[in-house]
């Protein structure tokens, strides 16, 4: 008769075997981040355009019970990537409600990544340093315009869970759109702006344009006005003299001009005239002959002249009253 051990037969070893063996086997550890591809559409396909002022994202359920399964910390921030364009841009969730394999995000977040609407996008989930320093771009100058920007800016930032250098965000104000870009985010490329303290720069709008410098003026530059010139007191005989005969004459400070006097040549005893030695005037002097006032008789020019005036008075007729004929009035 064939026997079988008892031990073999005992069921607690049968129940207790399976257990222990489960014990022993090493299961991985579940794994902590979340990665899901869906595919896009604007936020304003479920009637929540408001969300257009902010980067909140929409999601389906499933995401909310695998991000709960995997622990993720509190605030839900992703980063989104465009696999055709290599786009990438960070955000927060506001909603698990969208249908299953979609997600809704801004229209302008579409626009950064060059997303169209159906095209899929990569989800993400990111943990992002606090920011503490953002460099501001607007578009244009009428943002500058707006009484207040940084109190403008403050209450739309509100809306933002996180921001990314490289984005473009849009800012809506008095029924208007204004678009800034991301220059500049610290202390990592792109950060979270929940709860903190961040400085705020601005640098020069995209249409800026310096002021033109004044041209010069092809005016001829304004020349001081001379002090009139004085004008020389005519001085005669100022150059320098020369004699007739060539010989040097000597230097001979200018003087005034002086009247000359006619003095009558005076013969001598024997009448004859002077020698023209004698005659002459001083050096310095032009003379053209010492004979030059007196006529070929020896009788100075100047008696001459008065003679021929006496005789011409002379010969004038001198009024005389009544030298007409004689009338009576009788017959």
């Amino acid at each position: 008769m064939l026997q079988i051990s008892s031990h073999l037969l005992n069921p607690l070893d049968i129940i207790l075997t399976p257990i222990m063996v489960l014990e022993e086997e090493n299961y991985p550890d579940p794994p902590s981040t979340f990665e899901q591809n869906y595919r896009c559409y604007p936020v304003s396909f479920i009637e929540k355009s408001h969300l257009e002022k902010g980067d909140k994202i929409i999601m389906p359920p499933s995401a909310l019970d695998r991000l709960a399964y995997l622990q993720i910390d509190y605030p839900m921030l992703f980063e989104l990537k465009n696999p055709s364009a290599s786009k990438v841009s960070h955000c927060g969730v506001l909603e698990f409600i969208a249908d299953e394999g979609l997600i809704y995000i801004p229209y302008w977040m579409m626009e950064n990544m060059l997303l169209q609407e159906g095209d899929i996008v990569n989800v993400k989930n990111a943990s992002l340093s606090k920011g503490t320093y953002v460099k501001l771009q607007p578009h244009t100058m009428d943002f500058l315009d707006i009484s207040n920007p940084k109190a403008i800016l403050e209450t739309s930032l509100r809306s933002y869970s996180c921001l990314t250098t490289g984005d473009t965000i849009m800012v809506a104000y008095n029924n208007k759109k204004f678009y800034i870009d991301i220059v500049e985010t610290k202390p990592s490329p792109a950060v979270s702006i929940i709860e903190t303290d961040c400085e705020v720069d601005f640098a020069p709008p995209l249409d800026y344009k310096e002021p033109e410098k004044p041209l010069k003026s092809e005016a001829p530059p304004e020349v001081e006005e001379e002090p009139p010139k004085k004008i020389p007191k005519f001085n005669p005989f100022s150059g320098s003299a020369r004699r007739l005969d060539g010989k040097p004459a000597e230097p001979v400070a200018a003087s005034p001009v002086q009247p000359q006097k006619t003095e009558a040549t005076t013969s001598d005893t024997n009448g004859s005239v002077p020698s023209s030695s004698g005659s002459r005037k001083r050096s310095g002097k032009l003379v053209f002959g010492s004979n030059a006032d007196q006529n070929s008789n020896g009788t100075p020019k100047a008696t001459m002249k008065e003679a021929k005036q006496d005789s011409s008075k002379k010969e004038e007729p001198k009024f005389q009253a009544f030298t007409g004929k004689k009338y009576s009035l009788k017959n």
